[in-house]
């Protein structure tokens, strides 16, 4: 019975930790804004490239477990030797589907990531001259998911001349409305490598 405990605990610790490999890519940009961690933001962007293989990874050793699980409970081989609760609960379903549950919430990250970015609050910037205003579209690449958006919004909005910030990873760009006489192209590229994260490209965009 031991070794069939320390089988399920590996196969249960594999599943969680491609699924949290699956997401890390949009954990750290948030935990870098909740903690101000700089450019850790992205580190493991490197891995987005890979998620779709990490998530079959997960589904299929969690499935193995399910399937041990269930094979060893309709099998009868339960035994009620000297084992402890500790030991009944590891291989429990309850135990099981709580680790399911977990790498399920671990995978489904990048969807609701968007919840845990702090909301930017509004603030007034004084335009002396209408036509000081610049509006740029600043190419960005590995951004992963909107946890990495609202990093780069957080920092660019911070900078004394920004009016207004979007940032979309899906078009992989930030387009900026900004005072040119109190904020610099420079800035703006800087306050984006404190994510962690590199300006590729920029050009300036026709006003509304």
């Amino acid at each position: 019975m031991g070794n069939t405990e320390r089988s399920n605990k590996k196969w249960l610790g594999a599943g969680v930790l491609a699924a949290l490999a699956a997401s890390l890519c949009c954990i750290t940009p948030i935990l870098a804004i909740l903690g101000g961690l700089g450019g850790v933001a992205s580190a493991f962007s490197w891995l987005e490239p890979f998620r779709p293989y990490l998530i079959a990874l997960t589904i299929i050793v969690l499935g193995i477990a399910w399937y041990k699980n269930l094979k060893t409970k309709s099998s009868g081989a339960d035994c009620d030797c000297e084992e402890g609760s500790k030991g009944k609960f590891i291989n429990s379903r309850l135990f099981l589907l709580i680790i399911t549950l977990i790498a399920a919430l671990l995978l489904a990250f990048p969807y609701y990531s968007g919840i845990f970015v702090p909301k930017q609050e509004a603030k007034e910037v004084l335009i002396v001259n209408g036509q000081d205003l610049v509006k740029m579209k600043f190419t960005i690449n590995d951004m992963a998911c909107s946890a990495c958006e609202g990093h780069i919004n957080h920092n660019i909005s911070e900078l004394e001349g920004v009016v207004n910030v979007e940032t979309s990873y899906k078009e992989k760009a930030s387009i900026v409305l900004f005072d040119s006489t109190k904020t610099r192209i420079k800035d703006i590229e800087n306050a984006v490598d404190k994510t962690g994260y590199t300006v590729s490209d920029y050009t300036t965009m026709k006003g509304d």
